[in-house]
């Protein structure tokens, strides 16, 4: 599989952009998983689902299945940090390509969403994990930069990009053990 994070401030743009790339993936016939770094205390279920009552009476997992989809809910008795390996290594191996949104300070190459409205500095100046630029207005980058830079708005050809530069993105896992 191959791995890409999407690194940048809030209001960036990252979650859109992986919205947009998730199609234009699988329109080269590549399946696509993400990873998403939450909140402390989010929640996908809710109050009366029987799912929902299994946790709230203790349950440690609770796997929720149907013939269209599967979602697996774990309670840590204490509060756990997995890294973005840990979680990489539960997907299905079947999985083409992953999308991990929410580890910006994690040893996997990235792609940078930058836009200069948002006022915040740009990370590839000091960032060598920052593998490409995706902005919506290049002449505003604050430094020069050897990195490929792309189109923000143009999902379609950074998904091409991905394609054609894919054996960089190559995850082995043993080499983050």
């Amino acid at each position: 599989m191959k791995v890409v994070g999407l690194a940048g401030f809030s209001g960036a743009g990252k979650t859109t952009l992986a919205e947009q790339l998730i199609p234009a993936l699988k329109a080269h016939g590549l399946r696509v998983s993400v990873v998403k770094h939450a909140h402390h205390a989010f929640d996908i279920d809710y109050p009366g689902k029987d799912t929902w009552r299994h946790r709230q009476a203790g349950a440690y997992e609770v796997v929720a299945a149907s013939d269209r989809r599967m979602a697996l809910q774990r309670e840590f008795e204490q509060p756990t940090d997995l890294t973005v390996h840990d979680l990489l290594r539960v997907l299905h191996p079947g999985v083409d390509w992953v999308l991990v949104e929410g580890y910006k300070h994690s040893n996997l190459l990235k792609i940078e969403v930058w836009r200069a409205e948002t006022g915040q500095p740009a990370q590839y100046p000091d960032n060598p994990f920052i593998a490409v630029i995706a902005t919506d207005d290049p002449e505003a980058l604050p430094a020069a930069t050897l990195r490929p830079v792309l189109d923000l708005n143009q999902p379609a050809a950074l998904a091409a990009w991905l394609v054609e530069n894919g054996d960089r993105f190559e995850y082995v896992p043993e080499a983050y053990l």
